[in-house]
């Protein structure tokens, strides 16, 4: 298993390296080398040939000088759980001789976001900086380089045939910036982003909740229509759920547990099942906590439309697209039935969530000259072999929500961080293997099981090597969050979450029996 190679050189002492490393980067900052763009340079209708190169004259752009001109050069693009920790799996293998590759980690934030917990901001149960690091503190004690950046472009070459005598990189990177980034191994880990304009409104008036800032968005607007009502005779509080897979579930039994009595929940499916992939133990014990709970269940609808009411305050009617603001402005979802036997539907909310759907990065990153260089199914998603290889492309790997990977029987992976931390250990040993001409392994995905938060101090946890068991409440809540914290990216800031966690699981501990003998006493 790839793990052996922390201890030693798994294929024996001695490995050979690869020729391509020796050629240098030129020393000019404003253009790329000539050698490059011959390599780059598409092959047009199949016969083999090159078209003509571009001048570096007519756009000069700042080349990145990596520290060392002979190691190799991995670009790892996205610091989720695929790209950070295909990073730090790197950093703790064996290298032989001069073959440690210089790692260079692109993303647009400056922090990792360890989004399985961002329900629990908005709880109360975790703090930033414990599922939000900085990307330079968990890094500090490696050779990892991060770059705070966006990409602009793609540029591969590794799918190009080699002009004789020319040695030829992986391709390039195009960021925001304006810096191109030459590299011999490339890393798409990109993940995927929330696809909101799916219905009319909804980009205006929804919110998602998939990063860092989504979910402080959403915690900033439940703050806000809290102040408004609080000590105030006022109708509750109303937040509308679109989408009652995982996330949607989630959502809805913590902020539900937030109101209490101050507001609804209103949550809406099209299916008339709640995470229908999800297994039946984790379904059922969610069941039990939305139905325990104020939440409205909308069951086999669809949004139609999403509007902005405004009510008067002197009839009470609702006007609809009012330019005028304040505490009595609504949001209205228009339902359709998607189920026989069942009635449109038209609710009112303060608060609009939407967790349907998601869109991948890699399409828009497609270079406009050859916008099918690298291969995409459908869902915009990268093709690739069994080796995460990109198909057509031997130097670049794709992991985590940016790869198309089935599982035996032909069905798509799925988008969680399960399968990214498990494609980011083969990914860092496929390019130990790569680098180091060693055989790369096929990745088989291991489902260990599921988990999901139900509130505050509630979850749920299916284990798939225990047939049949579910934790949940109490039980679940604790082991979710130990498994969590062991899956810290290091292990310092392991520690720091851990004893940050125990301290305040010692102060709820001993707040909860204060108010117990205080009620004790009380009744006595």
């Amino acid at each position: 298993f790839p793990a052996s190679a922390r201890l030693r050189g798994p294929f024996g002492e001695a490995t050979r390296g690869l020729n391509a490393w020796k050629n240098p980067i030129l020393k000019n900052s404003f253009g790329l080398p000539s050698g490059l763009f011959r390599c780059m340079a598409s092959s047009g209708s199949g016969d083999g040939g090159f078209s003509r190169p571009q001048s570096i004259d007519e756009a000069p752009m700042p080349l990145y000088s990596w520290p060392d001109k002979k190691r190799p050069r991995v670009c790892i693009l996205g610091g989720g759980f695929g790209g950070l920790y295909t990073a730090l799996r790197l950093e703790s293998l064996v290298w032989p001789g001069n073959n440690k590759p210089q790692v260079m980690l692109v993303d647009q934030s400056d922090r990792f976001v360890f989004k399985p917990m961002l329900y629990e901001l908005l709880s109360g149960e975790v703090d930033v900086w414990e599922i939000a690091p900085y990307f330079t503190e968990l890094l500090k004690n490696t050779s990892v380089q991060f770059v705070k950046d966006s990409v602009k472009l793609l540029r591969p070459s590794d799918h190009l045939r080699r002009e004789p005598g020319v040695s030829c990189t992986g391709g390039v990177v195009h960021l925001e910036s304006g810096t191109v980034v030459e590299y011999d191994w490339l890393v798409l880990a990109l993940g995927a982003e929330a696809k909101i304009d799916v219905v009319p409104g909804s980009a205006e008036y929804a919110l998602p909740f998939t990063t860092l800032e989504h979910a402080l968005k959403v915690e900033s607007e439940l703050k806000m229509l809290e102040r408004r009502r609080f000590g105030k005779k006022s109708p509750p509080i109303q937040v509308a759920i679109v989408g009652l897979g995982y996330s949607g579930v989630e959502l809805a039994a913590t902020i539900s547990e937030r109101l209490k009595n101050t507001g609804t929940v209103k949550a809406i499916n099209f299916q008339t099942t709640i995470c229908p992939n999800a297994p039946p133990g984790n379904r059922e014990a969610a069941l039990k906590v939305l139905e325990s709970q104020n939440i409205q269940l909308f069951l086999g609808y669809s949004v139609n439309c999403i509007r902005e009411v405004y009510a008067s305050e002197d009839s009470g009617s609702m006007v609809a697209d009012a330019k005028v603001g304040g505490d009595d402005k609504k949001l209205v979802l228009e339902l359709q039935a998607a189920q026989r036997g069942l009635q449109s539907q038209v609710l009112e909310a303060d608060l609009v969530l939407w967790t349907v759907g998601s869109q991948s990065q890699i399409l828009r990153l497609q270079p406009p000259d050859a916008p099918y260089v690298i291969p995409l199914n459908g869902r915009g998603q990268v093709e690739t072999e069994e080796t995460l290889q990109v198909k057509g492309h031997p130097r670049t790997f794709a992991i985590g929500d940016s790869a198309a990977l089935r599982d035996p029987s032909g069905k798509f992976l799925p988008a969680n961080a399960q399968v990214a931390f498990q494609q980011a250990d083969f990914a860092g040993w496929n390019l130990w293997a790569a680098i180091n001409d060693r055989p790369l392994l096929p990745f088989r995905f291991q489902n260990l099981g599921e988990m999901m938060t139900l509130g505050r101090n509630d979850a749920a946890i299916t284990a798939n090597f225990i047939e049949g068991l579910t934790l949940e409440g109490p039980v679940g809540h604790a082991a979710r969050k130990l498994v969590y914290c062991l899956r810290m990216p290091t292990d310092e800031h392991r520690v720091k979450v851990g004893v940050s966690w125990l301290a305040k699981g010692a102060v709820d501990s001993l707040a909860s029996l204060q108010t117990a003998v205080s009620n004790i006493i009380a009744g006595s």
